[in-house]
């Protein structure tokens, strides 16, 4: 009889169990091969992440280095720029300065009379001459010399400009009244 004859039922039980821890076994390594297939490709996700991570810290470094570089040029140009006002200012200091000494030394070598915007302004009126009265040409030599500069309310008709913009600010609030009485 060969061997598969000869088998008990006790032999089959035993086989089919064996069979089944077998395949249970199989089983259980597929599941510990799937999970460390899963563990192995986490880390390289993980390994991905800190790469990108890593990438997108050296770009932050590197835009924030660029920023800096800029910023340095832009401070630098206005260092520049800050010390040619100052320059520019010192000159015109300078001038100013050299202006006043020659008007005060002008002002010491001319004679001392009182300064007039008109030219001719000293020149006697007419009627007055070397056959009037010394007491009238006296007294019209008093009325004789130019005015000072007009009053405020004479400067502005010399200049249009302010006029224009008188007129805009009194029609703007002349509307601002007559929407506040209509509304």
């Amino acid at each position: 009889m060969t061997d598969e004859q000869n088998t008990t039922p006790a032999d089959e039980a035993t086989r089919a169990a064996a069979a089944r821890q077998a395949e249970e076994k199989a089983e259980r390594e597929r599941a510990e091969a799937r999970g460390a297939e899963l563990r192995s490709e986490l880390a390289a996700t993980d390994a991905r992440r800190a790469e990108e991570e890593t990438a997108k810290a050296h770009d932050a470094v590197e835009e924030a280095r660029q920023r800096e570089e800029k910023l340095s040029r832009k401070e630098q140009k206005a260092r520049e720029k800050a010390e040619a006002v100052e320059r520019e200012a010192e000159r015109e200091r300078a001038e100013a300065d050299e202006a006043e000494r020659e008007r005060r030394e002008a002002a010491e070598r001319a004679p001392q009379r009182p300064v007039s915007s008109v030219s001719g302004s000293s020149v006697a009126s007419p009627g007055v001459g070397s056959g009037t009265d010394p007491n009238a040409a006296a007294a019209a030599a008093r009325g004789a010399t130019a005015q000072g500069p007009a009053s405020a309310g004479a400067a502005g008709a010399d200049r249009p400009e302010v006029l224009i913009g008188a007129a805009f600010a009194g029609a703007f609030v002349l509307a601002r009244v007559l929407k506040r009485l209509v509304d």
